[in-house]
């Protein structure tokens, strides 16, 4: 089953440790043989935003190597023209209004979400897995749902913005939750049915078109792919890595399991994603099916234990970096720990090209 990820990251000047509108400036530096094989590398909405596509990868070791190499790409880049390259999920630090990049998408976008889009700065990890068709990828989602908070609380990585501490893991699920049909995916029983809620949308004017959807998770429009997209950014490829390994794993499970998906309250869904976004691993965690808080260590035990027959070959590395992220701490601890959003800068620059 192949696997993708897809990281979008900040430019920042080193010194005064805020973004900077020169995306096109660093992406005209990165040449096709920088990249690892069928790997790319984007603009964003923000000028002051890169992305890195990783090619289709077999494993996750593979992976792993394909997003160093896209890091340190893009890092190369961003430092020929004087910049830092920044994984995080939202700016610690940011000046008002970020240019926003040229084209006629990007600008029907703005038209339709004005001063929603002026700033929004965010970054994220989305994880593609490979699926034999559309009404697959619906099934999978349905599966998908109630671990989407879990995965959020893994990957949280946006506790600044702007100078000021949110007081949440991840800052960018709660700037996302202002467009419309943010969150957890609904329910669907078909890809048609999918599409025709999308379509839905578009006609209402609320999206541009039907390939821009807020969901958390999705039938990809453009790839035979289930999209995973909860995450923030990982602080390192590693902690992209284990987002990676135990999405793939929550795909097999649900294509292996032969019982309906499970249909949890919405509103509990909707409280579990607050709740992920607001503590992360460090503090309480809302159970969607048993509907109850419980600790988020907990959570994270049940979604381990629920992929543990389907992790394969990926067991052994997925077991390693949670036992990595439980005495590390996730992104947002790291960035809290280094001692506020200057020094969380600081610190992100150093290691956003790690391996390991």
């Amino acid at each position: 089953m192949t696997i993708g990820v897809e990281e979008e990251f900040l430019l920042v000047d080193p010194v005064t440790r805020r973004p900077v509108g020169r995306a096109e400036e660093v992406l005209a530096r990165v040449a096709p043989h920088d990249l690892p094989a069928g790997a790319k590398v984007h603009r964003e909405l923000i000028g002051t935003q890169v992305e890195f596509a990783s090619g289709v990868c077999d494993d996750l070791r593979e992976l792993g190597e394909q997003l160093v190499a896209g890091r340190r790409a893009l890092d190369r880049a961003a430092r020929a023209e004087g910049l830092r390259l920044l994984a995080t999920g939202t700016p610690a630090l940011a000046d008002p209004a970020p240019p926003l990049s040229r084209g006629e998408r990007f600008g029907v976008i703005e038209d339709i979400y004005r001063g929603q889009v002026s700033d929004y700065q965010c970054c994220g990890c989305h994880v593609h897995v490979g699926v034999p068709d559309r009404d697959t990828a619906v099934h999978v989602v349905n599966h998908l749902r109630p671990w989407l908070p879990t995965l959020l609380a893994l990957g949280g990585n946006s506790p600044f913005l702007a100078g000021r501490d949110t007081g949440y893991a991840s800052w960018r699920v709660v700037e996302q939750a202002k467009f419309p049909g943010a969150g957890v995916t609904p329910y669907f029983k078909t890809a048609a049915e999918h599409d025709a809620a999308v379509d839905r949308l578009v006609d209402c004017g609320v999206l541009v078109d039907a390939t821009q959807t807020f969901w958390l998770a999705r039938p990809s429009p453009r790839y035979p792919t289930v999209e995973v997209r909860v995450a923030d950014t990982a602080a390192t490829a590693a902690h992209a890595v284990l987002q990676a390994g135990l999405t793939r794993a929550l795909v097999r499970t649900a294509l292996a399991s032969g019982a309906p998906p499970p249909e949890p309250d919405e509103q509990v869904l909707a409280a579990a994603v607050w709740s992920a976004a607001r503590h992360g691993l460090d503090g309480p965690g809302v159970d969607p099916l048993a509907g109850r808080r419980v600790p988020a260590a907990e959570l994270v035990e049940a979604l381990v234990a629920h992929v543990s027959d389907e992790l394969g070959d990926d067991g052994d590395v997925v077991r390693s970096l949670l036992r990595d992220v439980s005495a590390g701490g996730t992104g947002a601890r790291r960035q809290r720990d280094a001692g506020g959003p200057d020094a969380a800068v600081d610190l992100l620059t150093c290691i956003v090209t790690e391996s390991g």
